[in-house]
């Protein structure tokens, strides 16, 4: 008798258990795309920190979560994960005076790059990188993996530095002083483009004016928390500016 009324009460616990799994509430899936290329007008006045010499449009993508559009973007996307990728944002803001008077005046609005935004597909998530002495006049973040590499300044405004972030990771993976930095009167071009070399892992910087300077990097698994429906969400830490 012992044994029936141990296995009815095995039996009543998987009915309860099935009975749990069919009214659970299932994972919500969720739709992260780019939007289709779309040209807005564009100056170096209304964005003297990223615009291009002779740059007239700046090509932008709505970025949409569950048809939704939650920011506009401009650039090419990166895939770090098959989960996530990074972009860069674009921002459009008002750029009127307070004394303008005039309702064209008034309603005066710019177009300009903002900050680079980490996306996760699983989660529809996205998160404002925080990239250390990044400056949006002067870095241009080459990714690859998670890494991203670019010049940047110190905020003293002296130092041209070869900075390697990794996304996740409160320490950053390179930060080496490339030369000194005139702010009142810099290049056109700060920096050429940074090359990646996967074995041995090796970064190079071009600094203008200066020659070319090559770190190698220990090789690391990703360090990427990536959010899900399981778990709650955290936001990649970052090394304060």
């Amino acid at each position: 008798m012992m044994r029936a009324q141990v296995l009815s009460a095995t039996v009543a616990a998987a009915m309860l258990a099935a009975a749990l799994a069919a009214h659970a509430t299932p994972r919500k899936s969720h739709t992260v795309y780019l939007a289709a290329v779309k040209r807005v007008p564009y100056s170096k006045a209304g964005d003297p920190a990223g615009a291009a010499p002779g740059e007239t449009e700046l090509a932008i993508r709505a970025l949409v979560v569950d048809g939704q559009t939650k920011e506009w973007t401009t650039g090419d996307k990166h895939d770090v994960t098959d989960r996530s990728f990074v972009i860069r944002r674009a921002t459009r803001l008002n750029d009127a005076l307070p004394g303008d008077a005039s309702t064209a005046a008034k309603d005066h609005w710019v177009w300009q790059r903002g900050p680079w935004l980490l996306v996760s597909r699983a989660t529809g998530r996205i998160t404002a990188l925080k990239l250390p002495d990044y400056d949006p006049g002067v870095s241009q973040v080459v990714w690859f993996r998670d890494y991203g590499a670019y010049c940047g300044i110190t905020p003293s405004g002296k130092s041209l530095h070869a900075v390697v972030a990794q996304i996740g990771v409160r320490k950053l993976a390179l930060s080496r002083k490339l030369a000194a930095f005139d702010a009142e009167n810099p290049p056109v071009s700060v920096c050429g483009p940074v090359e990646w070399q996967r074995e041995p892992l090796r970064v190079t910087f071009h600094p203008t004016g200066h020659d070319a300077v090559s770190f190698d990097l220990a090789p690391g698994s990703a360090a990427l928390v990536e959010d899900s429906e399981d778990e709650p969400d955290t936001t990649p830490p970052d090394k304060p500016n």
